[in-house]
């Protein structure tokens, strides 16, 4: 399986969208828990950032090539989270 990482920060409105959509796709989708999920706070991790070369927030890496940046939707969490599971079940 992928490593998930979203990247975030607190007053970002997008941000906090897709800190929630991310909370209600985990739940409703419980096979997640097994994905490997990581998530920055830009303003806390700045160095990670760099790391990443990343360019806006919200940000999805999976394994650490960007899948998606800037705002977002609760369908492009979905994708991204099927995509980073099914990559271990396949």
């Amino acid at each position: 399986m992928k490593k998930i990482t979203y990247f975030s920060l607190p007053l970002c409105i997008p941000c906090v969208e897709a800190s929630r959509w991310v909370t209600e796709v985990m739940y409703e989708n419980p096979q997640y828990d097994s994905l490997e999920f990581e998530m920055i706070d830009v303003s806390k991790n700045w160095d990670k950032a760099k790391e990443y070369k990343l360019q806006s927030a919200p940000s999805f890496f999976l394994d650490g090539e960007i899948v998606h940046e800037g705002e977002v939707t609760k369908e492009i969490i979905e994708s991204i989270f099927k995509t980073a599971y099914e990559s271990g079940n396949a």
